[in-house]
């Protein structure tokens, strides 16, 4: 099976992905951390991260192996890389890897902002991940705090806002869920019981095919 998952930021998509992707014994793939590491790589070269030319030449060059590194979950490159992630030439420089990951054999769970409308439309089971801002500013200001980040969970709550207008107001690719894909609002429910009906949608549609 191919497993899509989309949704907002800080909704918890990230670790449902990585926990579903795990239960099923398949690869998982983090597409964030494409544009994340492809901002990283603009800013080193000192370019502005609106700079086309150089983003779509950082995301034609990109490494791999260098998609743990851990300073692509520092505070602020979220919001860079939603800046790369909104330019056509990066996304299309990207696409294909993302593609050719969903497909290999055996499946995968894939994971991003428009992985059931463009990138795997054909995904067998799409789950599209949201929780409130509030909830997820809080989610995220945790996360951001537990890696040293001085920031204000009201900052993050301006900076969660902002990113879903950009996300979903960009022309190309823009975040929604697609038509057939399953919405989970994680806003009153703790990891265990997400994934727990995280794992019944996926049920549900193994068992329809």
């Amino acid at each position: 099976m191919i497993i899509a998952f989309d949704g907002t930021a800080a909704a918890g998509k990230s670790t449902l992905a990585k926990r579903v992707a795990q239960r099923l014994g398949v690869p998982h793939l983090d597409t964030g951390s494409l544009y994340r590491a492809v901002a990283r790589d603009v800013l080193k070269g000192g370019h502005a991260l609106n700079d086309a030319q150089a983003a779509a030449g950082a995301a034609s060059r990109l490494d791999p192996a260098t998609l743990s590194d851990p300073t692509l979950r520092h505070d602020g490159m979220g919001e860079a890389a939603s800046v790369v992630a909104a330019i056509p030439e990066v996304r299309a420089a990207l696409l294909l890897f993302q593609r050719n990951f969903a497909e290999q054999p055996g499946g995968a769970v894939i994971e991003g902002r428009d992985i059931g409308t463009v990138v795997c439309p054909d995904a067998d089971a799409k789950i599209f991940v949201t929780a409130s801002p509030e909830c997820r500013a809080k989610r995220r200001h945790k996360e951001l705090v537990s890696y040293g980040a001085e920031i204000s969970e009201e900052t993050v709550l301006r900076e969660i806002k902002d990113r879903d207008k950009r996300d979903s107001e960009r022309p190309i690719s823009p975040l929604k869920p697609a038509e057939d894909a399953l919405l989970l609002d994680t806003t009153e429910l703790d990891i265990e019981k997400a994934f727990a009906v995280a794992i019944e949608l996926i049920d549900k549609v193994a068992s329809r095919r």
